[in-house]
């Protein structure tokens, strides 16, 4: 069975649309995963929900930083008047409910061992193992799916702390989880995380190193495939054994899969059209 990794997709859903269906057109019944940040950005977050949803078992999606931003913004009272148009749209649709639901429940990290692939949103910390971060992401979707969600998603918003403790309770320590799963590019030279530069390798400041070039990362040798970093400008990186492939479907770029069954993985890729590429800035 053909297993594709789809990178962010922020409400492209005609370069959705396309890809699935060019899948489908070279593989009977594929499954697929997608790293996350299904919605903002695009025109058309609402139909993105909907098409994913309704994948049903034949997807598998973890959470990004703006889907989380989005259940955030969907729990305060001047929600609709904050919310920009393609996040409005998911406010007022008729099953909102039923959709924020649904995103409230997706996991933080996904592990296929069998397979030896890992699927997260941004990245893991320098001091995590694979397994170290499935327990914290374990940690985070309990209070997500639960009744704690809401005190939660009210203090969701921030850059601290930059260092991982075990030490760490409360909202702290949740917050951290989220940047580190959703957020991260950078890690600084003391080994915190950098929640401030988001432009290329090329430009980054001397001090800074990409999470998964760290020279002691506690992950190293697991294959990981991510997203959230769409001008980190490659794919592949065989060295560190991670792939990232956001490759920027709503500012006019591609849409891409990963093929993860296969003994080589292989990019799969349609670009975004037209109406795709009338996206707004975050």
């Amino acid at each position: 069975m053909a297993i594709f990794c789809i990178g962010d997709i922020h409400g492209a859903a005609g370069a959705l649309d396309r890809l699935i269906e060019r899948l489908r057109a070279d593989h009977h019944d594929p499954s697929f995963w997608f790293v996350g940040d299904l919605v903002n950005r695009g025109p058309d977050s609402l139909g993105v929900l909907r098409r994913v949803r309704a994948l049903g078992d034949r997807a598998i999606t973890v959470l990004g930083n703006h889907d989380l931003s989005l259940l955030a913004l969907a729990q305060r009272r001047d929600a609709l008047d904050k919310a920009k148009p393609g996040l409005r749209e998911v406010l007022e649709a008729p099953e909102r409910d039923e959709l924020l639901h649904w995103l409230r429940h997706r996991p933080l990290m996904h592990r296929d061992k069998a397979m030896d692939w890992t699927m997260v949103h941004a990245g893991i910390p320098p001091d995590w193992t694979v397994g170290d971060a499935q327990r914290h992401a374990e940690e985070l979707q309990a209070v997500l799916r639960g009744p704690a969600h809401v005190e939660f998603l009210a203090g969701l918003y921030g850059d601290t702390p930059t260092h991982w403790s075990p030490a760490l309770r409360g909202l702290e320590r949740l917050r951290y989880i989220a940047n580190a799963l959703t957020r991260q590019r950078f890690i600084k030279a003391d080994g915190g995380l950098d929640m401030d530069y988001k432009k290329t390798l090329a430009d980054a400041p001397p001090t800074l190193v990409p999470w998964f070039a760290w020279p002691r990362r506690a992950s190293a040798g697991e294959r990981i495939v991510f997203g959230h970093w769409s001008a980190l400008e490659q794919i592949a990186w065989p060295e560190h054994r991670v792939w990232g492939i956001d490759t920027g479907a709503a500012w006019g770029g591609q849409l891409s899969a990963l093929r993860l069954d296969t003994a080589a993985p292989y990019l799969v890729q349609v670009e975004a059209d037209a109406a795709d590429d009338q996206a707004s800035p975050a």
